[in-house]
């Protein structure tokens, strides 16, 4: 049995090494803020590599294993989806579940496997973890923070709050109502989409484009670019680079508003009416100008926007006249 003494000791212990984490995690969300405001939403290995506390480097990611433990601590405090150009092709299936909130999977199926040990040990302490996004070889989207609210240990995850306010409603024992479960899984929905699947999709399909827009080759200034769905979220389109097409912010609401279409074999028209018009030069040049052009194409085949979506859209853009 411990002494006294011994017993103080070892709660100093836990102490200093629970502030030590806390004081890690601060300076992690810190430092990825920054990395925000220099090189924009996605960062690279070598910028997750690079960050310094308290005289020490540590990386921010593990890359081959998902899970990041820093050596000495009992929590993780990142998890990586890998990139593949597939969706098919991802090692884990990690996704939404019925309640809309997201799920990570367990590594293998151990649930005392060190990792898995980890992150349940984020859970039940409250830890906030930073979730990396692969949308390139080497090139993550952070979402930060976030936290662990349960596990479901027949599937080998965990459930995964995107924000604050949903972990806040998942521990609301007061949610007992179909009603308040259909409200929070209503606002679990949008939050992840918002955060997450938008964010992914943009910056995916941009990757794919070069930060460069489709139809007038705008690059200079990616905080213009946006990625246009070819088929909407709303209508069952999948956030995937397929789907998409890297647009400035005029072709885009273009697009949207079926002044522009974009024909199966990727030649660009504008609606007749348009291109009768007479209204200045920014019309002219960047609108009527693009009657006939060819859309500028991703370099990989595979990230080419799919015929059969395009002939959809199409189709609609023609019924507008």
């Amino acid at each position: 049995m411990a002494s006294p003494r011994e017993h103080n000791e070892g709660h100093t212990r836990v102490r200093m090494v629970l502030d030590f984490d806390d004081r890690l995690r601060a300076a992690a969300f810190a430092y990825l803020d920054e990395l925000n405001r220099r090189v924009g939403d996605h960062v690279s290995y070598r910028n997750l590599e690079g960050f310094e506390f308290e005289g020490r480097r540590i990386s921010l990611i593990q890359r081959m294993r998902g899970i990041r433990v820093v050596a000495g601590l009992d929590c993780a405090i990142s998890i990586l989806t890998t990139f593949r150009a597939r969706p098919e092709d991802q090692p884990y299936e990690d996704a939404e579940g019925p309640d809309g909130y997201l799920r990570y999977k367990w590594r293998g199926t151990d649930p005392d496997n060190y990792d898995n040990v980890a992150l349940r040990r984020a859970w039940e302490l409250s830890k906030p973890l930073v979730w990396f996004f692969g949308v390139a070889q080497g090139v993550y989207i952070p979402v930060y923070p976030v936290w662990l609210v349960g596990e479901e240990s027949e599937r080998h995850q965990f459930v995964v709050a995107a924000d604050a306010e949903m972990l806040a409603q998942w521990t609301n024992p007061g949610l007992v109502h179909p009603v308040d479960l259909a409200l929070r899984r209503q606002y679990a929905e949008a939050t992840v989409r918002l955060r997450l699947h938008q964010r992914v999709f943009r910056e995916r399909v941009l990757i794919a484009y070069n930060s460069t827009c489709a139809l007038c080759r705008l690059r200079r200034h990616p905080e213009l670019l946006d990625a246009a769905h070819i088929k909407e979220d709303a209508e069952g389109g999948e956030p995937v680079v397929t789907n998409g097409v890297a647009m400035c912010a005029i072709h885009h609401r273009a697009f949207d508003s079926r002044v522009i279409g974009i024909r199966p074999d990727y030649v660009i028209e504008v609606r007749a009416d348009v291109r009768n018009e007479s209204d200045g030069p920014t019309l002219q040049y960047a609108l009527q100008g693009l009657h006939g052009d060819g859309l500028t194409l991703p370099r990989p085949r595979a990230a080419w926007p799919r015929r059969d979506l395009l002939e959809e859209r199409y189709e609609q853009f023609r019924a507008t006249g």
